[in-house]
């Protein structure tokens, strides 16, 4: 396949790849995603290696459960759903276990439902394929292909998704049997990121990990595409587009891991730079969509993106944060985790997750009112894991408490305060509303270890501004007394700030 991605809101004219067999490098720059209506598209789910229930027997042959909504965009979204089926919804979440397959897939599935609409596209129907093990030829077999084919006939549909990633031949064969554009799980991510990126830093690497992906998958047309060389005794085959194509993609990736380099390079010297006055970073981290960017603002007064749409927050974003200690740190917000992320991503990014390794503390910040929280935990340790960043000092952070019951958040709290010593501390909070916050800051002062708070006495002349102004700013006062021209204070602070106060420090009486 000779395109980056052509995911939604792509049409096959504008597509980054230019033309299928061309003699020019497909270019993975971000096109215009503008478009008249939106994408129709039918999600195929797949499940592997399991012995389906007998009261999943029906769910073996295609349920194409057509959704077949409006193209309106502005058609009223879904109601949400009730407190009565956020409790039952929450109840099935605790009662899973882990050897559960059905929920798994059923779940994969609303979440890829949930990706494509952050794309822009809209689902027209939905199939869910249960195989002992993966066809080599097409992922899901002939017989599901024959009736994928008839129903994107019968709605019009304009591509396929599957939920899994396609090799190069199963999208081919895919391709040629249904008649339409095909797309897998990394293809639509992809089209998501260069959705959303916009400085360069972002461009660069959504386009780095889309050509780490179309190499692979370039197609071409063998020998009648050949390159004939030129004098006696050359007249034979030459190189082929396809490898011209090749070669030129891989000096482009070459090039833009020059630039990406250059990218980390600046922001180490950033990083030494704020190393020089010693404020600690703080990184926001956790699932796509369980409310970072909404956090990072309400707990820095900033106005960054907050959007429900997965992957709205790819670029990093610094803020300064006062503690109750009066420490200063940087709070930083990056881009979302997801199950199954492409390892292409995490290694293009790698840029953007610096922010994490070299962050002192990790806020790993949860969707309360997610019925599969425990496993989008899993998901997003599983990457900390590949940073080498999983045995930081983390803070567990569950995010909008607001969207529970008053049962629910009974149980939640219960079960926060019962919390074991030595694990993860964890914070109910609701971003929107601002509750939580105050014990989330007061965490985070527990958690820290460099520039620790200690106590201190001084004793500062009354004409020495500067001196009581910095007191003032950055320590807690408990007491203030007059001896004459003095000032004496009993305080804490920084360690940091008491050293440079040294000289005003009161002798402890004997």
């Amino acid at each position: 396949m000779g395109s980056v991605r052509s995911g939604p809101g792509v049409s096959p004219s504008t597509a980054p790849s230019g033309r299928r067999h061309g003699k020019r490098v497909p270019s993975a720059a971000v096109p215009d995603l503008t478009h008249d209506r939106r994408e129709r598209a039918i999600l195929v789910g797949v499940a592997f290696g399991i012995r389906p229930r007998a009261n999943y027997a029906s769910a073996l042959s295609a349920r194409a459960a057509e959704v077949c909504r409006e193209s309106d965009p502005s058609a009223a979204p879904p109601s949400p759903p009730s407190p009565s089926q956020q409790t039952s919804r929450l109840q099935n979440s605790r009662n899973r276990t882990n050897g559960s397959p059905d929920l798994g897939a059923e779940e994969s599935l609303a979440e890829f439902r949930e990706l494509l609409l952050s794309a822009g596209g809209q689902v027209v129907a939905e199939l869910m394929q249960r195989r002992p093990k993966p066809d080599p030829a097409t992922l899901i077999g002939s017989g599901k292909v024959e009736e994928i084919a008839g129903i994107a006939a019968s709605t019009q549909a304009d591509l396929v998704l599957f939920d899994h990633d396609l090799s190069p031949t199963q999208l081919r064969n895919l391709e040629a049997a249904l008649r339409c554009r095909v797309l897998d799980r990394t293809q639509l991510i992809l089209d998501i990121f260069a959705r959303h990126a916009r400085t360069r830093e972002g461009q660069l690497q959504v386009e780095l990990a889309q050509l780490e992906y179309m190499l692979p998958r370039l197609t071409g047309r063998g020998k009648a595409m050949s390159q004939l060389g030129g004098g006696i005794g050359t007249r034979g085959p030459g190189e082929t587009q396809l490898e011209t194509d090749r070669r030129r993609i891989q000096r482009r990736i070459d090039q833009l891991k020059l630039d990406l380099e250059g990218v980390r390079r600046v922001r180490r010297q950033q990083r030494q730079r704020r190393e020089a006055v010693p404020v600690p970073t703080v990184a926001l981290v956790g699932y796509t969509n369980a409310g970072k960017s909404t956090l990072f603002n309400c707990v820095t007064g900033a106005q960054v993106l907050s959007s429900s749409r997965m992957f709205a927050t790819l670029d990093p974003k610094l803020r300064a944060v006062e503690l109750p200690s009066r420490r200063r740190v940087l709070l930083s917000d990056t881009v979302g985790f997801i199950r199954n992320l492409p390892h292409t991503l995490v290694t293009s990014f790698r840029a953007t997750l610096e922010e994490v390794e070299q962050a002192e503390v990790l806020i790993h910040v949860r969707d309360a009112s997610s019925s599969y929280g425990e496993e989008q935990k899993a998901q997003v340790e599983k990457v900390l894991g590949e940073l080498e960043s999983l045995a930081k000092p983390r803070i567990e952070v569950l995010n909008k408490i607001d969207l529970l019951s008053e049962d629910e958040r009974a149980a939640l709290l219960s079960r926060t305060n019962t919390c074991p010593k030595g694990e993860s501390a964890v914070t109910p909070a609701s971003a929107l509303t601002g509750e939580g916050v105050e014990s989330l800051l007061a965490a985070i002062d527990a958690a820290l270890r460099s520039d620790p708070v200690v106590d201190a006495e001084f004793r500062i002349p009354q004409h020495e501004g500067a001196a009581l102004a910095a007191v003032e700013a950055g320590m807690i006062i408990h007491t203030r007394e007059y001896e004459g021209n003095l000032v004496r204070l009993t305080v804490s602070g920084p360690a940091s700030l008491v050293g440079r106060m040294r000289r005003f420090r009161a002798e402890k009486s004997a």
